[in-house]
């Protein structure tokens, strides 16, 4: 297959320490371009990672017919904009979590897609990870029996004000950052939408009122998905899914060491000393390695991105329902997606 041409909007840390990097590794990548509305910043990383074009504007970029695709790791504010501008220009459209900064935002992006035909999806590159692929064989196989509770934790700590994470405007703070993570393993897993959230908040007046610890309940169907999260935590992250005869929890569920090998625990809960205890491994893998070839797949040969806006749209109207409730303090119903 020919590698599918990209192009990278801005270079934001993750871009140029994690998603490029991987992404040159994979047998359908090229990363020919990277913008920023600074030159010579642009420049700057073009020569450390070895990528032929600097641009030193986006509007300089997306007007290349070279490039086919655009990786959008943008501030939250500027994910929907850019990517629509970048559709509108022809190019294919792969923008970072969270997609937009609500429901309606969203529903802008799809609209686009619809109207210029090109492929748009989200970057949550946990979709594409196998040991995410097997926890949900292994929950719909009845490993665990029936699945029931699943609680998560996501957490770090970062005061800097300059940090667009602390930047309220910008789409900052936890729930948007790493929130959505648990929300988004959680109906993965699932494999349904929660009925209803409830929120609570605290918010930082000192970072102009970030949401620096959020938890939330997510009802589901079938069970309940509880978890928080926060910048201003030491450093953690789990993921736990309980059944009626077992459960299952992945070593490192968000941040998958690149490269390395990764663990899956299952527990049948004989006994509280491990005595029902199996892992297991999976070989070394970089999941944004993966989820560029995945999408590059999807352009050169049709079919469904990794994860589609449909998909997209339905985890924000959770992210939009969590930050209603903390509001009001009721239970509050994901809308916004039907």
């Amino acid at each position: 297959m020919r590698k599918v041409k990209w192009g990278v909007l801005g270079a934001a840390k993750i871009a140029v320490t994690r998603v490029i990097p991987a992404m040159q590794l994979g047998d359908c990548c090229e990363i020919v371009g990277i913008a920023s509305r600074d030159r010579e910043k642009a420049g700057k990383a073009a020569r450390e990672l070895g990528i032929p074009k600097a641009y030193g504007s986006y509007e300089e970029m997306l007007a290349d017919p070279e490039i086919e695709a655009v990786y959008n790791p943008l501030p939250n504010h500027l994910h929907v904009p850019w990517s629509v501008r970048a559709a509108e220009a022809g190019k294919h459209v792969l923008c970072e979590k969270p997609i937009g900064m609500n429901t309606a935002e969203a529903r802008q992006l799809l609209e686009a897609r619809d109207r210029t035909g090109v492929a748009i999806g989200e970057a949550f590159m946990v979709a594409v990870h196998p040991q995410w692929a097997r926890i949900i064989e292994l929950v719909r196989g009845g490993r665990i029996g029936e699945l029931r509770s699943v609680v998560g934790t996501f957490s770090y700590y970062n005061v800097d004000p300059a940090n667009v994470r602390n930047v309220r405007e910008w789409g900052g703070g936890g729930l948007m950052d790493i929130g959505c993570y648990p929300i988004k393993t959680s109906r993965m897993v699932f494999g349904e939408e929660p009925a209803r959230v409830f929120g609570a908040m605290t918010r930082d007046a000192r970072l102009g009122g970030v949401d620096v610890l959020t938890s939330a309940i997510l009802e589901y169907p079938q069970g309940h998905c509880v978890f928080t999260c926060s910048m201003q935590l030491q450093q953690q992250q789990s993921m736990r899914f309980y059944g009626t005869k077992g459960r299952i929890e992945p070593e490192i569920p968000f941040n998958a060491t690149p490269g390395g090998t990764s663990r899956i625990t299952i527990d049948d809960g004989r006994d509280l000393t491990g005595g029902g205890r199996a892992v297991e491994e999976f070989a070394a893998c970089d999941q944004y390695t993966l989820q560029g070839d995945r999408f590059s797949r999807a352009v050169r040969e049709g079919g469904a991105v990794p994860v589609t806006l449909e998909d997209s749209l339905r985890n924000m109207a959770v992210i939009d329902a969590v930050v209603r409730s903390a509001e009001t303090g009721k239970w509050e119903k994901p809308a916004g997606w039907l």
